[in-house]
């Protein structure tokens, strides 16, 4: 076999193999958490509950008590954000309309209700912070740091680091 047809055979051999390796790379499916379904829960390990029971080493009563907060702290931020989507609903109906005054009244309530989200995540952590003991304390002030990428989103559940 001569030099030049081994070369044309390894030449077409090579492009095959970057051709199925470009398709592949592009075809196939993520696997990545964020790439999940809405509304689908994550894995358990991404959870912030997971994240700041391990971090602050809550004992079994602690869990308990944690899990009523995280309960109560969700509903209340459901109701906000419900709020907000209801108030947005109505800014959005004003498109058709020239009314300046009430476009900034509702802003403004959308304002007013995003505050009081923040207020619950900050009041939730005042909570929490009352769970610990002593020892939890120095944990918590660590956890602190972190703490502002915990709720950077309307999707709570996504995976943070």
């Amino acid at each position: 076999m001569s030099k030049t047809k081994l070369l044309s055979i390894a030449v077409i051999g090579l492009l095959i193999l970057n051709l199925s390796l470009i398709g592949f790379h592009f075809l196939r499916k993520p696997i990545r958490p964020q790439d999940r379904p809405i509304g689908q829960a994550p894995p358990e390990r991404f959870r912030p509950q997971n994240e700041i029971i391990a971090s602050l080493r809550f004992d079994d009563i602690q869990v308990k008590k944690y899990e009523v907060l995280i309960d109560e702290h969700q509903e209340s931020v459901k109701a906000l954000n419900d709020s907000i989507r209801n108030v947005k609903s109505l800014l959005y109906q004003m498109l058709n309309s020239e009314n300046d005054a009430a476009k900034d009244s509702l802003i403004t309530k959308i304002g007013s209700l995003q505050k009081n989200i923040e207020r619950t995540h900050y009041e939730h952590f005042v909570e929490i912070k009352k769970l610990c003991n002593t020892d939890q304390l120095r944990n918590f002030e660590e956890l602190t740091t972190r703490l502002a990428g915990f709720f950077g989103s309307t999707d709570q559940n996504r995976p943070r680091k």
